[in-house]
């Protein structure tokens, strides 16, 4: 499983063209064979960084969601968009279990 975690601050006059775009990034991105889970949330502290938090089955399903429609959309405008440098840190995972709280 590959995991991915990553951060983009979008500048404050961006903020409602940025949050359409990723609402329908992860929407569609929902629904690709291969995607586990792929969530978006704002920060706590800060509602222009956003935070994508994606899981996927194997390197083949990452890459299908790299070569989508809808992620090609939201690349080709997101430079226009930030308001600094994205950070993005992936995982590869062997293994994930629920923790009981």
């Amino acid at each position: 499983m590959l995991v991915v975690h990553a951060t983009f601050p979008i500048a404050t006059e961006h903020h409602e063209r940025a949050t359409e775009l990723i609402r329908e990034l992860a929407e569609n991105s929902r629904g690709e064979e291969g995607i586990i889970d792929y969530r978006v949330a704002t920060d706590v502290d800060d509602e222009n960084l956003f935070r994508f938090f994606e899981q996927y089955e194997d390197e083949e399903a990452f890459g299908a969601h790299a070569e989508s429609d809808h992620f090609e959309r939201f690349e080709a405008e997101l430079p226009e968009l930030l308001a600094g440098e994205p950070e993005v840190t992936r995982f590869e995972v062997e293994s994930a279990t629920d923790v009981e709280l």
